[in-house]
């Protein structure tokens, strides 16, 4: 069986790079007319991406090349799991746990969420229900995640938020280090900052208590901190690893192979490495597969090459989840 649990319909900030986006995926499953690169294309190709905004990816119209692509690609279960930040419910958690006031990131950071915090998020949770019934009949099982940020010390305040909606997984998610959005390519510098190896050890204590929370079913892209290459050997790295493999464990909490930095950042490395997976799989931490993709095009991609993974590691068996249930799935079924 094919999965991809984690799967966003937009993020922002709207950059020259959204645009060109949305046009590969219309170009993909609703081709034009008009020969390319001509001057009616172009226009007609403007007109799509208008639609495409006016309609929002909150409309069954753009959700439904998503599932064209999951037919494609022989997905049974796919899950929507856009970022909390996107939601305006949420600006209180974020402000107070990043730097959103100094000069040196702070700014950046207050115009980054600005850009993104576009919906709420009673509109997301209830256009994916709605879609539930719509996908079943096409044979593929419709899933309403969400990724939530992590902040050490926000558990009651993210519970909170989280605790109303039914969500059928709740995927933790570290991005930010002492405030500072560490995957945002304009503030990559900032890593310069740092010794490496004390940032990693500390970056995993964060991971470690977001397994054991007790507020997420899988902690997504473990060693996303890697993103732009800032790296210690990773042979100084193999106890760290071990400790948050064990602490999955402990907390019976899933993992899952993301490929998301692997075709979309600097590094070109799937999460986790193959040497953090090989110390995951051992120590017998449970996961799910997934795409991190952001437009419909991407979604099941390189899912052959993840199994295979997985299989190497003699894993057949993944998980998927309804309404915070997790069971296992075999992945040669």
């Amino acid at each position: 069986m094919k999965v991809d649990s984690h799967i966003h319909l937009e993020e922002g900030p709207y950059t020259h790079k959204e645009v060109a986006k949305i046009t590969q995926s219309l170009e993909h499953f609703a081709p034009l007319k008009a020969k390319r690169h001509t001057k009616e294309w172009f226009t007609d190709m403007l007109t799509q991406v208008q639609q495409r905004m006016e309609k929002t990816e909150y409309s069954e119209w753009w959700l439904d090349f998503y599932l064209e692509r999951a037919k494609q690609r022989d997905l049974k279960v796919v899950g929507i799991v856009d970022h909390l930040y996107r939601f305006t419910e949420t600006r209180d958690y974020f402000e107070q746990y990043i730097d959103v006031e100094s000069e040196e990131i702070g700014v950046a950071q207050q115009h980054w969420l600005d850009c993104v915090m576009t919906h709420s998020l009673p509109e997301f949770v209830d256009f994916i229900e709605g879609q539930k019934e719509k996908w079943n009949a096409h044979g593929i099982e419709l899933k309403l995640g969400i990724e939530a940020d992590y902040f050490v010390g926000g558990e009651a305040q993210l519970q909170a938020l989280l605790q109303p909606y039914p969500f059928d997984y709740v995927i933790g998610s570290v991005h930010f280090y002492d405030g500072w959005g560490f995957d945002n390519p304009g503030l990559q510098s900032k890593f310069q900052a740092y010794d490496l190896l004390d940032l990693y050890k500390n970056h995993f204590e964060t991971v470690k208590k977001a397994a054991a929370s007790g507020l997420f079913d899988i902690i997504a892209h473990l060693d996303n901190l890697k993103v732009f290459n800032h790296r210690p050997d990773e042979a100084l790295l193999s106890d760290i690893y071990l400790a948050v493999a064990q602490a999955l464990k402990e907390a019976n909490v899933a993992t899952e192979i993301n490929p998301g930095l692997y075709y979309r950042y600097p590094v070109q490395e799937m999460c986790p490495s193959d040497a953090f997976l090989d110390i995951l799989a051992a120590e017998g931490v449970v996961f799910t597969t997934s795409s991190d993709s952001h437009f419909p095009h991407d979604i099941g991609i390189f899912a052959d090459h993840i199994q295979a993974r997985l299989k190497e590691r003699e894993i057949y068996e993944i998980a998927v989840f309804d309404k915070r249930v997790r069971k296992l799935v075999s992945i040669e079924d």
